[in-house]
């Protein structure tokens, strides 16, 4: 089995693409107006719109409606990340600013315009570089 990517789904396709495209510097990949795709090295980013949903199941998902999933994107410098979203107004405030913690990473969390928790981290010890090594 290969994990691949994880999917959102939004009301406003656009906006939350482009959130996504200023935070990580990635540019997405558009397969229609209703589906887009941040590819990284390790994992894809799918972003839906609602329409997209009726395709699967009509109502089994719903958006900006999430409180227990965290995006993780793992930077080179989380104090640089921190400084660009703020600086570009990509987000007001963050739910956490950059802290070290006690697994090894620095972290900065911060809630994408749907409201989603993102975790932008450096491993900041030998032990965490060591265990997210691939």
């Amino acid at each position: 089995m290969d994990f691949v990517s994880i999917r959102v789904i939004t009301g406003d396709i656009t906006r939350l693409v482009g959130f996504y495209e200023g935070a990580t510097g990635a540019a997405a990949h558009w397969s229609t107006e209703d589906f887009a795709e941040l590819r990284t090295a390790s994992a894809t980013l799918a972003i839906g719109s609602t329409r997209t949903v009726a395709m699967f199941a009509p109502g089994a998902a719903h958006p900006a409606d999430n409180r227990s999933v965290i995006l993780e994107f793992r930077v080179e410098d989380v104090d640089a990340v921190h400084r660009k979203l703020i600086d570009s107004g990509l987000v007001d405030a963050c739910v956490q600013a950059p802290t070290t913690m006690p697994w090894g990473n620095r972290s900065l969390l911060v809630r994408d315009p749907d409201g989603h928790l993102v975790n932008f981290f450096t491993p900041v010890t030998e032990d965490a570089a060591a265990r997210l090594a691939r």
